[in-house]
C-alpha cells in the first residue's frame, strides 16, 4: 500500500531545472533508499517531501507529492503540520544546545501537543526507548545533548522526530558522519523502526541502500531513472545507466 504517491514532479532553483517530471510510489512501512552521484537531486527530493526546499528562495515547483491522499502543495496545506508528519533526519546530527530531555519534548511544547509533565516524560521515555538509547542515558537526561557521542546525538535526533508521532521519517546521509560501527547500529536501528514508520534514506553508501532498504529508485542528472525493489536494482537492473553506476563506471 503506497504511503507517498509522486506525480510528475518538478522543481526549479530559479532557472535551474533540478528535478525533472519525477514519479514514484513509495509504500507504507517500508525502507525506500535513494541512491544516484552527487547533484542528482535525490536529496533535493527528499527535501521536497516535507517541504523544507521552500525556505530557500526562487524555489518554484509543479506537479504534485501525495501522502495518504493530500498533495502537500495544495495552498491550504499546514506546512507546520505536514513537517511533523513527516520528519526529517540530517547528515550531520543536529542536537539543540539543551538537555537531553528537552532535546526530545521540544516539539511536543512547541507544537503544543501537550503541556502535561506527566505525558511529556511518557513521551521522552518511550522515544528513547524506540531509538534503544534510553538504558544509556535514563540517569543522564539533564545533560547537554552536546555531550553524547555523534552516534547517540544522531538517536536523539531520531528520539525527537519519534517524539511527535509522525508517518514518515526521512533520513539525508544520517551515517555520513559516523564512523563504521556506528553506521552498522544506525542501520540496525532503522530496519527495527520500518515496523511502524515509512522510512526514505538518501545515501551515497550503495552497500547501505543494499543492506537495509526494500525499495531503490536511483537518480541522475535530475531525473528517474529506475524505480525498483532493491534486490533486482543490485542484481539485475532495467537501465544501462542503473548498472553502470552500480558497477562503478561512473559515479
Amino acid at each position: 500500500m503506497s504511503q507517498i504517491e509522486i506525480k510528475n514532479f518538478n522543481l526549479y532553483y530559479g532557472n535551474f531545472h533540478a528535478l525533472k517530471d519525477i514519479s514514484i510510489s513509495i509504500e507504507k512501512k517500508r525502507i525506500t533508499a535513494m541512491i544516484g552521484p552527487s547533484g542528482c537531486g535525490k536529496s533535493t527530493l527528499l527535501r521536497s517531501i516535507n517541504r523544507i526546499n521552500d525556505t530557500i528562495e526562487e524555489v518554484k515547483t509543479t506537479g504534485e507529492i501525495n501522502i495518504e491522499g493530500l498533495n502537500i502543495y495544495d495552498q491550504n496545506v499546514d506546512v507546520d503540520f505536514l513537517r511533523r508528519n513527516v520528519g526529517m533526519v540530517f547528515q550531520r546530527p543536529n542536537p539543540f544546545p539543551l538537555s537531553i530531555y528537552e532535546n526530545v519534548a521540544f516539539g511536543l511544547k512547541v507544537n503544543r501537543i501537550t503541556s502535561s509533565k506527566s505525558v511529556i516524560d511518557e513521551r521522552v521515555e518511550k522515544s528513547l526507548k524506540a531509538v534503544l538509547l534510553w538504558n544509556d542515558i535514563k540517569d543522564k537526561l539533564r545533560k547537554s545533548a552536546l555531550s553524547l557521542t555523534l552516534e547517540q546525538q544522531q538517536r536523539l535526533c531520531l528520539a525527537r522526530v519519534i517524539a511527535v508521532a509522525p508517518h514518515v521519517i526521512l533520513l539525508d546521509e544520517p551515517c555520513s558522519s559516523l564512523d563504521p560501527i556506528a553506521s552498522s547500529k544506525i542501520e540496525e536501528l532503522m530496519i527495527q523502526l520500518k515496523d511502524k514508520y515509512t522510512i526514505v534514506i538518501v545515501t551515497h553508501n550503495m552497500q547501505q541502500a543494499a543492506r537495509v532498504s526494500q525499495d531503490t529508485a536511483f537518480m541522475l542528472l535530475g531525473k528517474l531513472i529506475e524505480f525498483d525493489k532493491t534486490d533486482k536494482i543490485f542484481t539485475n537492473p532495467s537501465k544501462k545507466e542503473t548498472d553502470d553506476y552500480i558497477s562503478g563506471k561512473f559515479g
